[in-house]
């Protein structure tokens, strides 16, 4: 198993419980073939560009390790979810 981190930023729009179904859900598949070392939520930030017309986001920061079946797993659901505006998944080196 490989270290990885992902990032991911939910619109501002969606209510709180939907937010945090949302995140329950990403740590859910990474959980069913993975291990979480650090979960942090960081709020809601400025974006540093309009995306979708959306200038805020919520920002969700999530260490773990896993294997190659959950990081595309997990990138496929993330690009379906109408609550992620984006998403970005990365080996973590250090």
């Amino acid at each position: 198993m490989r270290k990885y981190e992902v990032m991911f930023i939910i619109r501002t729009d969606i209510e709180q419980d939907l937010v945090d179904a949302t995140v329950e859900k990403f740590l859910s598949i990474i959980n069913n073939g993975g291990e979480i070392t650090k979960k942090d939520l960081m709020g809601k930030r400025r974006l540093a560009y309009e995306i979708n017309d959306f200038r805020d986001g919520i920002y969700v920061l999530v260490h773990f390790n896993s294997n190659a079946d959950v990081i595309n797993e997990l990138d496929r659901v993330m690009k379906i979810s109408d609550e992620v505006i984006r998403h970005l998944i990365v080996k973590d080196v250090a």
